[in-house]
């Protein structure tokens, strides 16, 4: 076993392979890109097939290889399971998938991983159904699980190589240009589809909006894409929303949002053309409720607002209280048309957003960013992707991409959940270190991580209750008692990879 700087234990046949995490920027060195092979289109060549069946032969997929999906349909896509399905009609096994997250509606690959199509997951999140088993150990090979930013890394880096992405197109041309503001199942940004499409041996677009030639604004474009195939329905635009973007009434995370609010504006990054992420649910939503306030109280305006866009961002912006929102993915439906009909609200790729590779990412000029939390531990390590079951339900997302990159961030989290400890001795699993994480808040106070002196310093008079993290996992277990330990087996299911490539931790079978 190797071990690591946040102290887990690494596999060595693991360790050999990734290279353990060994610090926030220690990995970040040159590297060069991938170089992909491109088959030209003549004058007189049409990108257009009948069907998926017809775009997988024509790509000579075969046994082996590996292919993409986009997220951006969230529990509302239906592309991953019919391209699966066709797959599986063909007789095509042993394939990698690396969609940029799964979600519930995905359960079906639950079946085509126990019938050998699937042997190989990477992705950045893995929900219910589908984590639930792959934690019961259904699948011969590890999932990696990589961070938004981590994800565009590998790509661009050759770690992950996808012979096929299959993008679900909102709209597109006959010639492949694509965009995610028109159509049936409109999506807003196209983020985490843009990298695929741009480092992909082979790229079919999939849609069922069929437009006039040339189809603008492009979000991706016609040289990226080999083939179109229109189908009925790509996907569900109700389920974008899904699960995202709750507006909260709980009393509880009404005040840790107020709580994290003040954090924010009693620092000294909040000041005109200051920046910041907000989560999409619960208590980080709400944040951006007090923040509004606090902006016009004191006449301060943000320069942008940058990550999943929700409609709460949307609206600071229409008020003038925020430049520019930047913009990776949606939330919610009035994103998207804001995306449509905003010059001011700009749709990036992944690679830009937050890979730790590039040449300059836009979290790296992200000031403060509140981010959500399954646990935290003592340490400050966060938990987002194991349940207290320790079960995979969560998603790695930008979480340790913001935390590492913005000058604050600020976990978000009850004190307990139910009668589960939120703020515990270990987390589960860790995904983000806790070097990254500045300020935890709770609904009983906050807690500031000491290897940031100069904010104990700058909130030493703020009204806001303080404690340190071991006064608050004593608050926690004096609810909820000593929560009893997880009997994990032998077998490793996923390895969760830190945004540089390393390996932070590991999950075993339950």
């Amino acid at each position: 076993m190797s071990v690591n700087q946040v102290k887990r234990e690494i596999p060595d046949k693991y360790a050999k392979q990734y290279g353990v995490y060994a610090g926030e920027f220690t990995n970040v060195k040159p590297y060069e890109a991938v170089k992909r092979p491109i088959k030209p289109i003549t004058p007189h060549d049409s990108k257009m097939v009948d069907s998926i069946h017809d775009a997988i032969v024509k790509t000579g997929l075969k046994d082996g290889m590996t292919i993409s999906f986009h997220h951006h349909f969230r529990e509302g896509d239906y592309v991953m399971n019919m391209v699966l399905d066709e797959i599986a009609k063909m007789g095509i096994k042993n394939i990698s998938i690396a969609p940029s997250s799964i979600a519930n509606v995905h359960a079906p690959l639950i079946d085509h991983i126990k019938n050998g199509v699937v042997t190989n997951i990477t992705s950045s999140g893995l929900r219910d159904k589908v984590g639930a088993a792959i934690s019961e150990g259904i699948m011969d090979n590890p999932v990696v699980i990589r961070s938004h930013g981590g994800r565009a890394r590998a790509i661009a880096r050759g770690d992950i190589h996808i012979d096929v992405a299959f993008i679900g197109a909102p709209s597109s041309d006959e010639y492949g240009n694509i965009n995610g503001t028109k159509g049936n199942a409109t999506c807003g940004s196209l983020g985490y589809a843009m990298i695929d499409a741009k480092y992909a041996d082979q790229v079919v677009a999939v849609t069922d909006t069929l437009v006039p030639y040339p189809n603008t604004p492009i979000s991706i474009p016609q040289t990226d894409v080999d083939y179109v195939v229109k189908v009925d329905a790509i996907g569900d635009p109700s389920g974008i929303a899904k699960g995202a973007t709750r507006f909260t009434k709980n009393p509880k995370e009404l005040l840790i949002a107020e709580y994290a609010a003040k954090v924010i504006t009693e620092s000294s990054y909040f000041k005109n053309g200051f920046s910041f992420q907000t989560g999409s649910g619960g208590a980080a939503l709400a944040v951006s409720r007090f923040l509004r306030k606090a902006m016009i109280d004191e006449d301060v305006k943000a320069s942008f607002a940058l990550g999943g866009i929700t409609n709460a961002m949307v609206e600071l912006q229409k008020e003038g209280l925020v430049d520019k929102l930047i913009d990776v993915q949606d939330f919610d439906h009035p994103s998207a048309v804001s995306m449509a009909e905003n010059p001011d609200h700009y749709e990036i790729d992944a690679e830009s957003y937050a890979s730790p590779l590039s040449k300059g990412s836009f979290i790296n000029q992200l000031d403060v960013a509140i981010l959500s939390a399954l646990e935290v531990d003592t340490n400050f390590n966060v938990n987002v992707i194991t349940g207290s079951d320790g079960v995979l339900r969560g998603a790695s997302g930008g979480h340790s991409d913001t935390s590492a990159a913005c000058k604050m961030s600020i976990v978000v989290a009850p004190i307990v959940r139910g009668r589960i400890p939120t703020i515990v001795d270990d987390v589960q699993t860790v995904v983000t270190p806790g070097e990254s994480v500045d300020v935890v808040v709770t609904e009983l106070g906050v807690a500031i991580n000491p290897n940031r002196p100069d904010l104990i310093e700058m909130f030493k008079d703020m009204k806001v209750p303080q404690f340190t993290i071991e006064e608050l996992k004593e608050k926690a277990y004096a609810i909820t008692g000593t929560p009893a330990k997880i009997h994990y087996g032998d077998k490793v299911v996923a390895l969760i990879e830190y945004r540089d490539g390393s390996l932070i931790d590991v999950v075993k079978n339950v």
